[in-house]
């Protein structure tokens, strides 16, 4: 599905990325983690087209990627929703600007609100909803166009711990049932653990190590002690690198 090649992307004289390979299987997910500073989220950004590289290449499918493709959703860390319309506008409009008819966008919006436990809130703006619930609206907006490909940058940083695991299990859920390729970009290794069948651990600007998780998916993996002891192991990775 990725596949990305001796990627290097500076800004000025400051290097963000370097020598940066990494291969992503089809229907996978993939949790990038490392310190604050270290390139996640130019690697985010880059994976979605938004930022271009001085060196090196992002395959798609096998398509190299040149600009933001059609089929990647990306969620970011303030949510994107615009504060001036409704739940279901902004959840809607982006079909409506896919020439989806408004008879299949308000069928596909109905349904996928529900599923996330948010129709109530349908009517109301941003500004009345809580983190969690304005999480699980740019959630909804970017799952209506069903993208092959999901980059979410820190999609649980802003929201306090119940709210945080809450998330993390829609996002679970929301695999689970139509799996996709999925990349979450994290600074907290319970989410990493969490959410990736493979763990990336960078340091600065590189990728230092790639774990495969063995207890991804697991039922009430988060009362397994085998889950803290692999959040041990990611630790250690991070640790050692700053």
């Amino acid at each position: 599905m990725i596949e990305i090649k001796d990627l290097h992307i500076s800004y000025g004289e400051e290097v963000a990325l370097q020598n940066v390979n990494l291969h992503i299987e089809k229907n996978t997910t993939c949790a990038i983690i490392g310190p604050s500073g270290c390139g996640k989220t130019t690697l985010l950004y880059a994976m979605a087209g938004l930022i271009k590289s001085n060196k090196g290449e992002i395959f798609i499918n096998n398509q190299k990627l040149i600009n933001v493709r059609k089929n990647t959703g990306v969620i970011l860390q303030d949510y994107g929703l615009l504060p001036w319309k409704t739940v279901w506008d902004n959840v809607s409009f982006t079909l409506l600007a896919r020439d989806i008819s408004k008879h299949n966008a308000r069928n596909k919006v109905e349904n996928i609100l529900k599923d996330l436990g948010i129709y109530e809130y349908k009517n109301k703006y941003p500004g009345e909803l809580s983190g969690g619930q304005k999480q699980r609206v740019a959630i909804a907006r970017t799952l209506a166009l069903e993208p092959d490909l999901l980059l979410m940058d820190e999609p649980s940083s802003a929201l306090d711990a119940m709210t945080k695991e809450h998330i993390q299990n829609i996002i679970l859920n929301i695999y689970q049932q139509k799996p996709t390729t999925l990349i979450t970009i994290t600074h907290n290794i319970e989410e990493a653990v969490f959410l990736g069948q493979k763990i990336v651990i960078m340091g600065k600007a590189e990728i230092i190590h790639i774990m495969d998780n063995p207890y991804f998916g697991k039922e009430n993996l988060r009362e397994n002690i085998d889950f803290y002891r692999f959040c041990l192991e990611v630790r250690k990775w991070i640790s050692e690198d700053i």
